[in-house]
């Protein structure tokens, strides 16, 4: 059984003493860094599966940070912050991370997080066989591959893991709670910003005009439908 990497990212000793604590017993390799600075140093040098990333940090700090692993690294990224507005929620999933936690929390709660951000869905034999192909879109679900017009456009787990799962899914209506337990999983279900934030994602990187979707339609109220047989384009 592979032993999931840990890196965690906060100016506090304190906390990233616990955290270390905490997580080492539960069976995790962690590092720690002060800083985003060293943290992008030490993801250059080491690799690793999740980073929790403190928000408010001197420096570069948490969200610029974020974006420049998420520029070049499909690694999962949680947040951390003392605030829990959903402004700064919005912020750091923007940012390209993956869940968001705040402070003060919890062992379990943190180790809920991690299992969620480090989930992914299972592969079935027959997902393996065949790409799902609409229109210039081609979805490779055993190499997590995603080509627009010929073109490979690159999308971190949680995108890929949602966008395969409303291809597979395809012309019905999934409501917000069924998606974001199947993504996250059972612990999730009100977290509708997390879809709003990915949603948008997917959006600028598969439909030829994200204001004007074709294909990941919004439900209003309800949910989302993924329309690969598009007639004309949707409300948004």
């Amino acid at each position: 059984m592979n032993v999931a990497k840990i890196l965690v990212v906060d100016d506090d000793p304190q906390i990233r003493r616990v955290m270390r604590t905490s997580l080492t017993v539960q069976g995790y390799f962690v590092a720690d860094a002060k800083s985003g600075e060293e943290a992008l140093q030490t993801l250059r040098e080491q690799r690793f599966d999740l980073v929790l990333l403190d928000m408010n940090m001197p420096g570069i700090g948490g969200l610029a940070a974020c974006r420049e692993i998420r520029s070049s690294s499909e690694i999962a990224i949680i947040m951390l912050t003392v605030r829990n507005a959903e402004q700064d929620k919005v912020a750091a999933l923007d940012a390209g991370a993956d869940d968001y936690i705040t402070k003060p929390f919890g062992t379990p709660e943190l180790l809920a997080r991690i299992r969620a951000s480090l989930r992914r869905l299972p592969l079935s034999p027959q997902d393996a066989a065949t790409p799902i192909v609409f229109d210039a879109i081609e979805i490779n679900l055993s190499t997590h591959r995603v080509s627009v017009g010929g073109k490979d456009v690159r999308f971190t787990p949680k995108e890929f893991d949602l966008l395969r799962y409303f291809a597979t899914n395809p012309d019905v209506i999934i409501p917000h709670g069924k998606l974001l337990q199947a993504i996250w999983g059972p612990d999730y279900g009100d977290q509708v910003e997390y879809l709003h934030v990915f949603i948008n994602q997917i959006r600028k990187k598969i439909e030829p005009d994200p204001s004007r979707p074709r294909y990941l339609l919004t439900e209003p109220r309800l949910g989302y439908r993924f329309c690969v047989s598009p007639t004309a384009p949707g409300a948004g």
